[in-house]
């Protein structure tokens, strides 16, 4: 008889669990969203107070935040660039670069020529991917490089057709990220302190879709998406434990799975959301469908959990935030739509923070129907990086800048 196994958010990292006030990685401490809301204000204000602000380069690389330390990486010229700055005043205690050129598919233009994959830190390292597939390792303190990689003599090409925009994750002290470009690449591990490779996958191109990590029964699976399918890797010994087909007009697959209602809810371009159950038989793991839903379609923006119900943004309608029930697919309410092109949606007590990539955010309350509490013009250029909230700090990376507001004012 098949059971059904309950699916569990694990947060891994290579010291244990993120502190409240760290935003470390891509989508923050647990990699879904959601933020502590203890430095939200009771009342929103008129305007938002910008802390500080520093030109840093191209890129729509997120920032990551650690014990008040806030890490960028962007792009001068043919070089990318990360750096270090003290999050109370903006002081950059550190910055160092390497020649990284890169040439934008024309498809791509709109988004120019990276990084776009979010750094993720964990002790005293930090870890950075390139558009181009350069994979380094940093000292948190001096900026000191310990170890880095480049992968041409491995792969035909270095990076799928837009660049790589997966960001890696840390897992019991191994940094796992899919490597490689279209049709010709690998799932790794590394060891965080040497960069030597622990374990590789090669079969399948990457795709643009950051993974998390999940609990299925007691044993870990990190849940991820290749080019052509959604997996289910042993993160101990990179062994496949489920494979689902899936394919997105283009190869443009980018949502980061989300486990809700005991589900994995997957999507992609002009694809149906989907959710899977996870049933297993001993060793043996088998998927099937829960549900499928073509009204919220999503193509590059992820979807939060808040109070049982899920908030998601489709690119349909020209831009659509939308609230679902995760158990069923059910919509309960969606927004007019023409919100903007692409939105990042952060979490936090009871409300959504919905930064566009018009350069707007929205505070939207996680309650009832689709109601805005306040609105923010926070940048007149492109915010297509996911922003971080850590206390009452914001920080929003567009175009050029990054910025830092204060959401008490």
């Amino acid at each position: 008889m098949r059971t059904a196994l309950g699916l569990v958010l694990v947060w891994v990292t290579a010291t244990g669990e993120a502190a409240a006030a760290d935003w470390p990685q891509w989508r923050g401490p647990t990699r879904d969203g959601v933020a502590d809301a203890s430095g939200l204000p009771v009342k929103w204000p008129q305007s938002l107070g910008r802390s500080w602000s520093k030109k840093v380069g191209l890129g729509h690389s997120s920032p990551v935040v650690q014990s008040g330390r806030v890490y960028q990486m962007s792009r001068d010229g043919d070089r990318e660039v990360v750096q270090g700055f003290d999050l109370g005043t903006g002081r950059e205690l550190w910055k160092r670069q390497y020649k990284a050129s890169y040439k934008v598919n024309s498809a791509a233009r709109d988004h120019g020529p990276g990084p776009k994959a979010t750094p993720v830190v964990s002790g005293n390292r930090l870890v950075t991917f390139g558009i181009s597939g350069i994979l380094s390792c940093w000292d948190i303190t001096s900026g000191r490089k310990v170890w880095s990689h480049e992968f041409s003599s491995q792969h035909r090409t270095t990076s799928p057709l837009y660049g790589h925009a997966a960001s890696p994750i840390i897992v019991g002290g191994r940094v796992i990220v899919h490597v490689g470009g279209h049709d010709d690449g690998a799932l790794c591990a590394f060891e965080l302190a040497s960069g030597k490779v622990v374990w590789r996958w090669a079969q399948d191109g990457p795709s643009y879709t950051s993974p998390v990590m999940v609990n299925l029964g007691g044993k870990p699976h990190l849940v991820a998406q290749s080019q052509k399918f959604h997996l289910g890797v042993d993160p101990a010994t990179g062994g496949i434990l489920w494979r689902v087909p899936f394919n997105t007009q283009y190869d443009q697959n980018s949502i980061t799975p989300l486990v809700a209602g005991g589900r994995l809810i997957l999507g992609g371009y002009n694809q149906p959301t989907v959710a899977l159950k996870v049933t297993a038989r001993g060793n043996r793991f088998r998927t099937e469908g829960a549900w499928k839903n073509r009204e919220i379609s999503m193509y590059m923006s992820s979807p939060v959990l808040v109070g049982g119900r899920m908030f998601g943004f489709s690119h349909r309608r020209r831009g659509q935030l939308f609230c679902a029930d995760p158990v069923t697919g059910k919509v309960a309410w969606a927004a007019q739509g023409r919100l903007a092109e692409n939105a990042a949606i952060v979490a936090a007590g009871g409300v959504l923070l919905v930064l566009t990539t018009g350069g707007e955010l929205l505070v939207v309350a996680a309650e009832g129907g689709y109601r805005e509490l306040a609105k923010y013009r926070v940048s007149e250029s492109a915010t297509w990086a996911h922003p971080a909230l850590v206390g009452s700090k914001l920080l929003v990376k567009d175009r050029d800048d990054l910025l830092v507001f204060d959401l008490k004012g």
